[in-house]
């Protein structure tokens, strides 16, 4: 409902979710507690934790719909939204109309960007911000434009809005490649752009066709005549949310734009019912039904009836009122978004978050792979630092210590050995190190690093996520009452004191 917020409140029964998990063939899925369940999960399914979470304190669970319950298939969903914020820039906005042969490649861009809305720059930094790959467009930055533009210490960029905008949801990445195709066809063809159009013009140009495609109604119209195209089917959805109410928990998802607006306490915009049946909107005093006007009664009589609600509008306080709940840590949200669901749940109301990252298990998958590899990275960055200490001291003997000739000419030929083998095994590192990064992706390397430091998307994530996990399905697999606890955490000093 695209003009207010919609709220449904899960009763007894999940009936309001069950085409969501159709049948796989006659195949029960596995969940925790199926006689098949309580089995060693496989790593790719895995719940991480950030920070202790007892789910025995949790009263209810929520949901986010996009790419959450609903898990869109980016080949084909990020595809349809694409053409369609292509032709809204040709047809309403005036570029071009070489624009609408233009291809999308949904592999290309990944979460965790930034992009330079003044300067038509794709960075991917670590969590102190340093910028690490930088692209203008599809042209990578060399290390001399990069460090001159984004390296100055005493003048660090904070890298948020307005100048800068963060690429955190899969919904972004469509826009992120589009507005790198822009800056290169500008680049190339600057008597074709709109007058005036820099490449903040082009980005807020791409946003707002962005946004006026999910509007419309042309992405959902498309989604809903052939769901199985665009959304991957998850038939253990159900079984855990039968699982969490079955435990006690009331459900709830809570989806649409206005989300920003619902999770501020202050909000005071009105709640309304929405009849099952006619969809029509229904008058509540903060939730409880109301006599609609010329009646004495009020429309819907839910008393003793444990059926799911649905509402328009409100705010969390009403929620919390629908759902019995006297503290925010009592609920735990779920959702994919870090800005839209997780910062605001976590900071604003103090709800506990789980973080859905699709993009984790090819990412934890791949790290087992390449774990030999990882451990030879390791030896090679400490041959390389045994090497360097090596040569500081020879140096430092030549310089300062009283030799004779025949000492300063063997010091000196086995320095420059050192420093023939340093050379070696730097190349040898850098070349490994960058094979490494390809596996995981060609250009932006492994989703949680850059280098050796924790990506600011991971830093985001352990910031704000009490746990993170590959799919929101993945809840099914543990007890509903399980202590999540997190792994513990290492200082540089312990590291190679304690074994892993």
């Amino acid at each position: 409902m695209e003009k207010g917020y919609e709220t449904a409140v899960g009763g007894d029964n999940s009936s309001r979710f069950s085409h969501m998990g159709s049948s796989d063939g006659g195949q029960q899925p596995c969940v925790w507690s199926s006689p098949q369940g309580g089995c060693k999960i496989d790593i790719r399914k895995q719940i991480f934790c950030n920070r202790s979470l007892n789910m025995k304190s949790i009263l209810a669970v929520g949901f986010d719909m996009d790419y959450t319950l609903a898990q869109y298939k980016p080949e084909t969903f990020e595809s349809l939204a694409y053409d369609g914020t292509i032709r809204k820039l040709v047809y309403d906005l005036g570029y071009p109309r070489e624009l609408l042969d233009w291809s999308f490649d949904w592999t290309y861009m990944v979460r965790g960007l930034v992009l330079d809305k003044k300067r038509g720059n794709i960075l991917k930094m670590d969590r102190h911000k340093y910028v690490k790959v930088a692209y203008h467009g599809f042209k990578e930055l060399s290390k001399e434009d990069k460090v001159g533009t984004y390296g100055n210490t005493l003048i660090r960029d904070s890298f948020d809005e307005p100048d800068y905008a963060l690429i955190d949801t899969l919904f972004s990445l469509a826009e992120a490649y589009l507005f790198a195709q822009l800056v290169d066809f500008k680049d190339k063809n600057l008597e074709k752009i709109p007058k005036g159009a820099d490449y903040s013009v082009m980005y807020k140009d791409v946003r707002a066709a962005v946004d006026l495609c999910h509007r419309d109604g042309t992405l959902k119209q498309m989604v809903a005549k052939d769901p199985k195209r665009y959304i991957n089917e998850d038939t253990t959805i159900v079984p855990m949310l039968k699982m969490l109410r079955d435990s006690g928990r009331a459900t709830f998802l809570v989806t649409n734009s206005a989300k920003p607006s619902f999770f501020h306490e202050g909000n005071r915009a009105n709640l309304f019912e929405v009849d099952h049946e006619s969809g029509m909107l229904l008058n509540t005093d903060n939730g409880s039904p109301m006599a609609q006007v010329g009646s004495s009664s009020p429309r819907l009589s839910l008393k003793g009836v444990k059926a799911c609600r649905v509402f328009q509008g409100g705010s969390v306080g009403h929620l919390h009122k629908l759902l019995s709940i006297e503290s925010s840590s009592q609920v735990l949200y779920v959702g994919d978004h870090i800005y839209g669901d997780i910062l605001r749940s976590k900071k604003v109301l103090g709800w506990r978050t789980m973080l859905v990252v699709p993009e984790l298990e090819r990412e934890v998958e791949l790290l087992w792979e390449l774990r030999d590899t990882r451990k030879q990275l390791r030896k090679l960055r400490n041959e390389r630092d045994l090497i360097e200490d090596k040569i500081h001291h020879l140096k430092w003997s030549l310089k300062f210590e009283d030799t004779s000739a025949d000492e300063k000419q063997k010091l000196s030929s086995e320095y420059n050995a050192l420093e023939s083998e340093r050379d070696r095994v730097r190349i040898t590192h850098q070349d490994a190190q960058r094979e490494c990064h390809k596996m995981f992706h060609k250009i932006w390397g492994q989703l949680m690093k850059t280098g050796y430091q924790n990506s600011r998307f991971a830093h985001q994530v352990e910031r704000f996520a009490c746990l993170y996990t590959s799919q929101v399905s993945n809840l099914s697999l543990y007890s509903p009452d399980k202590y999540y606890r997190p792994s513990e955490d290492y200082m540089p000093h312990e590291f190679d004191i304690i074994p892993l």
